[in-house]
């Protein structure tokens, strides 16, 4: 396998463990892309962007990623946070009083970000087009009661947590959030990620496929999947779909939980934009903001019975923890289902991204891999 790019000096490990994941780890196509100091330290790509016609992965390649998406809206959050804007700890319904019914007074953009809120799924059964035209989504969570009292426990908000959040930046700006997004902070940084995909950008999307012996997923009437699937109507991974995540009908709409597409090197310019700022200009975020963000929050077994999976969370992001090894406890991350991942930490000045087309089997090792070897180039303890 040829992969192309390139790692500075002192990088080689990454690109090392970039190209064991083609030899030994069934990669198809991927990209991955670190900052360090807000410049770019390695940016290495290569593989099949498109199964069925062996188009090749280019620089530029986007693809969906999933729950990365979730990096974009808190982004946005907090960006507002910093402007004086939003306040994460007053009752939503402070910016859009129509939340405020059924006993969700309470609930506060913060428990959202920490998938605390008790609204993990929208209850109502929605078609394809309500789902994808945004205002049947926000009337159906006005009209929905909390399964549990805000902040009493945790399950994973998987669609309900760019709704929500996304609501309450379309209430402070005008824009909806992937609207927001561009016009805020991507459209600056030239970044190639949005939360509704342009038309134009569709042909030269790379093409998910699923990796053999993927784990069952859980039985689709439980309430994970029912908030991964919003009930069944957007079929999880569901790639041969027309209304799948490979589809065009699901991507060009604004899914703000789980439908970015981006490039590995956008995602990771964003994530260093705020840990660091990149070639030169201010960081996106400061360090209190970050700060704020990387108090744990949650994590351990879920409301509806799952067990305690490792993952932590603070406002908006998966941490540090013993069982996803980051760099430390300034880290911050988001993961999507199919194995991408990406990070920033400003304490040691990273900013990381890793984005694949093969969705991964069980005991996925490619993104632990690269992070691992990262921690080994910065410093940050011994990489195991």
């Amino acid at each position: 396998m040829s992969h192309h790019g390139w790692a500075d000096e002192g990088y080689g490990p990454v690109a090392d463990e970039f190209a064991r994941n083609f030899t030994e780890r069934g990669e198809l196509g991927a990209a991955v892309t670190v900052f360090v100091g807000g410049r770019k330290v390695a940016d290495l790509w290569g593989g099949t962007a498109d199964d069925r016609t062996g188009r090749a992965w280019e620089e530029d390649t986007v693809l969906p990623v999933m729950s990365c998406a979730k990096a974009v809206i808190t982004v946005c959050a907090l960006l507002l946070v910093e402007q004086g804007r939003l306040d994460l700890d007053a009752p939503v319904a402070a910016y859009w009083p129509e939340f405020a019914q059924h006993g969700k007074e309470r609930i506060t953009t913060r428990h959202v970000l920490a998938h605390t809120a008790g609204i993990p799924l929208v209850e109502k059964r929605l078609s394809f087009a309500e789902v994808t035209s945004w205002t049947p989504v926000i009337r159906a969570l006005e009209e929905q009661r909390p399964l549990w009292e805000a902040g009493d426990a945790y399950e994973y908000h998987a669609h309900v947590y760019g709704f929500l959040v996304g609501e309450v930046i379309r209430r402070l700006t005008g824009l909806t959030p992937g609207a927001y997004f561009r016009k805020a902070v991507a459209d600056d940084l030239g970044l190639r990620t949005w939360i509704g995909l342009p038309e134009e950008e569709v042909a030269g999307m790379a093409r998910l496929v699923e990796a053999e012996g993927r784990p069952a997923l859980p039985d689709a009437d439980s309430l994970p999947m029912r908030a991964l699937t919003m009930n069944g109507v957007l079929p999880f991974p569901g790639l041969d779909d027309p209304r799948g995540y490979n589809a065009p009908a699901l991507l060009t709409a604004e899914l703000p939980g789980a439908g970015a597409v981006s490039s590995a090197r956008s995602l990771a310019t964003l994530y260093a934009a705020v840990a660091t700022g990149v070639d030169g200009a201010a960081r996106l975020l400061s360090e209190d903001t970050v700060a704020d963000a990387v108090r744990p929050l949650s994590g351990g077994p879920s409301w509806s019975g799952l067990p305690d999976f490792g993952a932590r969370h603070g406002s908006g992001f998966l941490l540090d923890s013993p069982f996803r090894r980051l760099l430390g406890p300034r880290s911050f991350a988001n993961s999507g289902a199919g194995g991408q991942f990406a990070f920033g930490d400003d304490e040691f000045g990273v900013g990381f991204a890793y984005t694949a087309n093969m969705m991964g089997g069980s005991g996925d090792q490619r993104a632990v891999r690269l992070i691992g070897a990262v921690r080994e180039c910065v410093g940050a303890g011994t990489a195991q």
